[in-house]
């Protein structure tokens, strides 16, 4: 019984708490200035004297230039080996010979699960410095991967 009292007066007190919120929030809203009248708009012969997008007509230091590359542009150049403007299947696949070859120890193009557990057995006695069979903490963190050096910003 106590729960249930408590419960609905925790309710009314988040919904009291967020009408109020709500209240001020449309305060500071109605406080905004009204929107220019067509006599505050410039006339087409001032729009002339605007610079242009691309800066025309900015006076002052030129714009620097954009890097045209988004990041999933030079992530498809990445994958886009012949410089076609398509990814095959095989281009997508190159990135991952290198890593598959090292565990294709007989070398038919066949990753059987012997090949795997050997691979993964002998990363995990590559990690057990102490050789007992067990990882502790200090030996796990060392089998994280190096991470590479995140560009700094040239702002």
């Amino acid at each position: 019984m106590n729960r249930t009292v408590l419960g609905a007066v925790i309710g009314l007190l988040l919904a009291a708490a967020g009408l109020f919120w709500w209240q001020g929030r449309a305060a500071v809203e109605s406080a905004a200035p009204p929107p220019p009248t067509l006599a505050e708009i410039p006339a087409e012969a001032d729009l002339e004297a605007i610079p242009t997008e691309d800066g025309d007509g900015l006076l002052g230091p030129a714009l620097p230039q954009v890097d045209e590359d988004t990041r999933e542009e030079r992530r498809f150049n990445r994958l886009d080996r012949n410089r076609d403007n398509l990814i095959n299947r095989n281009e997508v696949l190159q990135t991952r010979v290198a890593a598959f070859r090292k565990l294709d120890r007989d070398g038919n193009n066949l990753l059987s699960f012997e090949e795997w557990a050997v691979a993964t057995s002998n990363r995990f006695k590559g990690a057990d410095a102490d050789g007992n069979g067990q990882l502790t903490r200090k030996e796990f963190a060392a089998t994280r991967p190096d991470r590479k050096a995140q560009p700094r910003c040239k702002c």
